[in-house]
């Protein structure tokens, strides 16, 4: 059995972490995640729509 050198186990390394990245990028790409993405996208602008459906409900049981 051959030994492994150092520089051979680095090349592996990076081979593994090179695979586990296009892994990962090709998940969030996928056609199954577009609706949890746009989903979590939208997510800040729901916080706005909230808040201003809050002051309007406040305003109305102020004038009550």
């Amino acid at each position: 059995m051959i030994p492994m050198d150092v520089n051979e186990l680095r090349g592996v390394h990076t081979l593994v972490i090179m695979a586990m990245f296009f892994g990962i990028i090709w998940w969030a790409y996928s056609s199954r995640r577009r609706r949890p993405n746009d989903e979590a996208a939208h997510l800040p602008f729901d916080d706005d729509e909230m808040e201003k459906r809050t002051l309007e409900q406040e305003k109305t049981e102020k004038k009550r």
